[in-house]
Parts: structure tokens; C-alpha cells; sequence
């Protein structure tokens, strides 16, 4: 069974925030699988996001491959997928 990092960007978020509403459309947008977790309902995805924000919740936060990236922007995320995990370009046309 494919993870959820090859079939999907991972993205977490929580409620309240607006970066993380921004992010998502633009995500959305492009047409992007998303796997949302809200770190307020999952402490293990809080770990996480911990992890690789020194120790912050910051959010957004999204997972593409080996690629942990805080707080990205629409192009960063595009340039992780492109290296990372081309086929969820594909899966843009399906």
C-alpha cells in the first residue's frame, strides 16, 4: 500500500490559521492531492511539525518526499513535487 507521502502532498495545518487557508487554496488550486492533518487533533502530527520547526507548531507545514518545508509558498511546494514526487503532477489529470 502506497503512503500517503506518494499518493499525496501532506499537509498540516490547524484551525484559526491563515496561512494555512492560503497555502491550501493555492494547493487546491493547482490541483495538488492533499492529505490534510489538523495538529490539534493529532499529537503525533504536532510532533512532527515539532520536529522540523525547532520545536514550534508553526504551520503550514508540508511533507513532499524527504522534503519539510515550513511554512512554504505555492513554489516551493511545486518544486518539492516536481523533485520529489512527480507523479502527483500527474495525478492533476486523472
Amino acid at each position: 500500500m502506497a503512503s500517503a507521502n506518494e499518493t499525496a502532498v501532506e499537509f498540516y495545518w490547524r484551525p484559526g490559521c491563515g496561512f494555512s487557508m492560503m497555502l491550501r487554496a493555492h494547493l487546491e488550486r493547482a490541483g495538488l492531492p492533499l492529505h490534510e492533518v489538523n495538529i490539534w487533533e493529532d499529537e503525533t502530527a504536532a510532533a512532527r511539525v515539532r520536529a522540523v520547526a525547532d520545536g514550534n507548531e508553526t504551520v503550514p507545514t508540508v511533507f513532499v518526499g524527504p522534503a519539510a518545508m515550513v511554512n512554504p509558498d505555492i513554489d516551493q511546494v511545486l518544486a518539492a513535487v516536481r523533485e520529489h514526487a512527480p507523479q502527483l503532477l500527474d495525478a492533476r489529470t486523472k
